[in-house]
């Protein structure tokens, strides 16, 4: 409930900061002055603003949003051996990737899982389970901690971002495009948007959504290849290879990570045919198989 209601209540927010900016721009609507056609250029940085702008921001707001739904601790004076441990880890992993020392956190979960998120390679967030810790080795937690430092090292999150905000800027500028001409032309109306404007935008938004969605979540599963590799050079192959080989025993057990967070995790979930579409990482014995190839 409390994952939901964060969601909900920071996507409003971003709606209305979003608004007020626009407002700020004078921006007075994407019709023309006779309120006939539409001005295209002004479209287009509606869209823009909401698209990008609401990508950009949910990235901002990542790290604040991953310790709030997941309830991840940061550590900040390590409290313990395992504690040491994982700081350092991750400090030495940081240094040889040539990125700034990330947060390192803990969040409360049975199921192996870890993420990294942020919006700067030099100011990320890297957190791991404590079933991550409960039942891996620290060799396989390692190459799982070297899995996420290669993400921020490779500004997965930040390409993620501007990938999403691009179609989304497009997904909106069409669905109106699409809409606007089944009003004008098919239903003949003259002035303003009647319902068939609406109609036609929602289904069309939904359509495209729907095609923007396979663009990402493919773009996705490429990048946790390249993260995977990055693992095994930060940390030992076999070490990466023994993690994911873990990961894939427990993954009929794995608590997915909030949907806000699933595609930075390190296990995604299981799928086949058109859901495999839709899935933000690749089938854990393609990964697996994939490092076994370049060894």
């Amino acid at each position: 409930m409390k994952r939901i209601f964060l969601f909900l209540m920071t996507n409003i927010a971003i709606m209305i900061v979003l608004s007020i900016t626009l407002s700020l721009f004078g921006f007075e609507g994407y019709m023309d002055a006779q309120g006939i056609n539409l001005d295209i250029p002004a479209l287009l940085v509606f869209c823009a603003v909401f698209g990008m702008g609401g990508s950009f921001i949910s990235l901002a707001i990542s790290k604040w949003m991953a310790k709030r739904t997941t309830g991840a601790q940061v550590i900040e004076t390590p409290a313990n051996e395992t504690e040491r441990w994982l700081v350092a880890t991750v400090q030495r992993q940081a240094e040889k990737a040539g990125i700034g020392m990330p947060e390192v956190a803990i969040f409360p979960s049975p199921s192996p899982n870890a993420f990294a998120t942020g919006m700067s390679r030099n100011k990320a967030l890297v957190a791991v389970s404590s079933g991550l810790l409960d039942n891996m080795s620290r060799g396989e937690v390692e190459a799982v901690l070297g899995h996420e430092v290669a993400h921020v090292a490779n500004g997965d999150m930040i390409t993620l971002a501007l990938i999403q905000g691009v179609l989304n800027t497009f997904v909106m500028f069409l669905s109106r495009v699409i809409g606007h001409f089944v009003d004008r032309v098919i239903l003949k109306n003259e002035r303003g948007h009647g319902i068939g404007y609406y109609v036609t935008m929602i289904v069309a938004e939904l359509i495209l959504g729907v095609l923007a969605a396979i663009i990402v979540m493919w773009f996705s599963r490429k990048r946790e290849f390249r993260a995977d590799e990055g693992g095994a050079q930060l940390s030992d192959r076999s070490r990466m290879i023994a993690a994911l080989e873990a990961l894939q025993r427990a993954s009929g057990a794995t608590e997915p990570l909030p949907d806000q967070l699933a595609a930075f995790g390190i296990a995604g979930g299981i799928g086949s045919g058109i859901k495999r579409l839709f899935m933000s990482h690749p089938p854990l014995e393609e990964r697996i198989a994939a490092l076994k190839a370049n060894q």
